[in-house]
């Protein structure tokens, strides 16, 4: 990992290889060229969408290739900060030791195991880093980096993914939908479902099949939501030497949970959930039983990575179940 402490310095990097770039800008050019026909016909509507779609289409591929990357390499006595876009030329700086007067760690709110390096300088400019790649060592990255620099007053990270703690919280706890709520979702779907029926007797129209049809669907959604609403509060992974538990609710509400030990385990996976790799990567386990663990949702692939290779030492999973 980058910034392990095996390293003397400490790398942090921030932006998109090549090839997830042209990956990224090849599919929002295919989505951008679905609308091109419409330049063609004489519709003025259809021309304007087409038009304005290619220029959509067109800012996302050039914001996507010309995004630059960023690289912080922190010694002892100094922070290197190199900047380069695809097409241009690499730019660098030098932050010194005694340029800098305070850090902070704030975490992300959109990503709550992501965590960044924000210094201050004597200027009083604020310079904010790449996110740390290795989530599960923060509070030792950020200990050894106050301890280089000798910035005083440093608070602690709050990092419930950190090796340092004696439990490693995936994650929220769970809390069950109230009564309340799922009775208003439930009689949601059977009004929107009575609509259309409600509609064509009001002006006097005979309903079709389709509308007779709906109003037992909304009744078996309602019924669906009034029954398995609680299903979808996802996981809460608690993760300790030797285990993890795996907390879940069952479709009343009533809570369930799975041990993992590490003589269960087939394989451990790192895997994408979503549409991009930076923020919808998650865990994957899978047991001797067959049955499939996947985690909340963690971040990028490196920090998930990293989560993964601390599950693997505290399970002590073999070489062979490792695909991480």
């Amino acid at each position: 990992m980058d910034d392990a402490t095996i390293s003397t310095d400490i790398r942090l990097r921030e932006g998109s290889s090549i090839a997830q770039r042209l990956v990224m800008a090849g599919f929002a050019a295919a989505v951008a060229l679905c609308f091109t026909p419409g330049l063609f016909t004489r519709d003025p509507l259809e021309v304007i969408i087409s038009v304005v779609a290619l220029l959509v289409g067109a800012g996302f591929v050039a914001g996507i290739m010309l995004a630059p990357a960023v690289v912080w390499i922190i010694t002892a006595n100094e922070i290197l900060i190199g900047r380069q876009s695809p097409f241009g030329k690499l730019r660098t700086r030098i932050i010194g030791k005694d340029d800098i007067t305070a850090l902070q760690v704030p975490g992300s709110k959109r990503v709550k195991a992501r965590f960044q390096l924000v210094f201050t300088l004597t200027s009083g400019e604020r310079l904010t880093s790449p996110p740390i790649s290795d989530v599960t060592h923060v509070r030792d990255t950020v200990a050894r980096i106050a301890a280089q620099f000798e910035v005083p007053n440093v608070e602690e990270p709050v990092n419930p993914l950190d090796a340092s703690n004696p439990e490693m919280h995936l994650g929220e706890p769970l809390e069950a939908f109230s009564t309340r709520d799922i009775r208003i979702v439930s009689l949601i779907a059977v009004a929107l479902s009575a609509v259309p029926y409600a509609y064509k007797l009001w002006r006097g129209w005979p309903p079709t099949h389709v509308d007779i049809l709906l109003l037992p669907l909304g009744v078996l959604a309602a019924l669906a939501v009034h029954r398995y609403a609680n299903l979808v509060t996802g996981a809460f992974w608690i993760i300790r030497e030797g285990d993890i538990r795996v907390e879940r609710l069952w479709g009343d509400g009533t809570p369930r949970a799975d041990h993992i030990e590490g003589h269960d385990v087939k394989s451990i996976t790192v895997d994408r959930r979503g549409r991009s790799e930076d923020e919808h990567c998650i865990v994957t386990i899978r047991t001797r039983a067959g049955r499939r663990f996947r985690s909340p949702r963690i971040g990028s692939r490196v920090e998930a990575r990293a989560v993964g290779t601390e599950i693997v030492r505290r399970l002590g999973i073999a070489a062979e179940s490792n695909k991480i």
